[in-house]
């Protein structure tokens, strides 16, 4: 169906060139020429630089335009020109002749009558060429931009794919805690992770998802890890006015809040992690800030999230978006803003 569109929108170009070029020509000849005069001085002319243009189009143009064969495509180039001259000077013979016998230009072949001619039929040649070259190069835009999309929205999936286990093995690790130490808590800690299952495999799959869904899933997590870790650090946690009715791509923000409990809390050790989501007309501001803590030595790759965190920010918001991180030695930071959002 593309296709045959495409195929229409070409032949309507070619149409309205045509229309357009014999309506205004037409109307120049007949201003001093009667109607079949004009047709004679004008059609005849007109009518072989269409058949010239498209035998070219249809039947030499290929051989270099598809084939690269430049050595046949000039040969046939050429052959053709000649038999088009012929015919366009026979015609004169034919029919110019009688209606302006006076005139000597049409009586005989001559360089300049030669070069006009040829002029006129490279010029009409070379502009159906155009027609087809601009169609074809907006056509190759549009292919690149849909396989673009395509790669994007693989790109997508399969960092969705990776987040996934990630996720599944912090929480289930939780779980296998409270299990061991044989917690009341841990049917609340089935319930919220049973809440969580849910969105991950049903919301995620979604372009986007409210904004408040997205905090909804992260309270659930932090409830998780307040009871693994015994309530044992200070958390702050503020949404501003109109903030939950946006939309945004899935994990986008719980990424963040992942990576604060992972290197910024301990049961151990003093730590605080502050989150903050506010809305100033069409842009989204997310801010993720938590203490450093000392690390044990571990084989598990870091930056992972953040990593998949800048590749999905480019993904999804290519130009509308700015990721600032800072580090002191006491903190972490991360300031997310996404214009345009709604």
């Amino acid at each position: 169906m593309k296709a045959l569109f495409t195929r229409y929108r070409l032949l309507f170009f070619h149409l309205i060139f045509w229309t357009v070029l014999i309506s205004y020509r037409l109307f120049d000849f007949t201003q001093y020429l009667s109607i079949q005069q004009a047709l004679i001085f004008f059609g005849i002319p007109t009518a072989l630089n269409m058949c010239i243009s498209y035998v070219h189009y249809f039947f030499i143009l290929p051989y270099i335009y598809g084939q690269k064969k430049v050595r046949r495509y000039f040969v046939l180039l050429t052959f053709t020109l000649i038999a088009f001259l012929y015919l366009r000077f026979l015609s004169d013979h034919l029919f110019v002749v009688h209606l302006v016998p006076e005139q000597a230009y049409y009586k005989s072949i001559h360089l300049a009558r030669v070069l006009s001619v040829l002029w006129g039929y490279l010029s009409f040649t070379v502009l159906t060429v155009m027609i087809k070259l601009a169609v074809d190069w907006y056509e190759l835009e549009n292919k690149r931009k849909q396989l673009e999309n395509e790669k994007l929205s693989a790109e997508l999936k399969y960092l969705k794919s990776q987040i996934n286990p990630h996720f599944l093995f912090n929480t289930l690790h939780n779980l296998n805690y409270l299990a061991l130490s044989k917690d009341a808590t841990a049917s609340d800690v089935i319930i919220r992770l049973s809440n969580m299952m849910r969105y991950m495999i049903y919301d995620t799959n979604k372009e986007e998802v409210l904004i408040k869904e997205e905090i909804q899933y992260m309270k659930d997590y932090i409830e998780l890890e307040k009871i693994r870790l015994n309530q044992s650090f200070t958390l702050t946690f503020e949404v501003g006015e109109n903030v939950g009715d946006c939309k945004i791509a899935p994990l986008l923000l719980f990424t963040c809040l992942e990576n604060a409990f992972k290197h910024g809390v301990s049961d151990k050790q003093k730590s605080w992690v502050t989150v903050r989501l506010r809305r100033e007309e069409e842009t989204f501001h997310y801010w993720v800030s938590n203490s450093k803590i000392a690390q044990p030595s571990t084989n598990e790759p870091s930056g992972f999230g953040l990593h998949n965190l800048r590749k999905r920010l480019t993904l999804h918001y290519p130009m509308s978006h700015e990721l600032q991180v800072e580090e002191t030695d006491n903190q972490y930071s991360i300031h997310l803003k996404i214009t345009g959002i709604v």
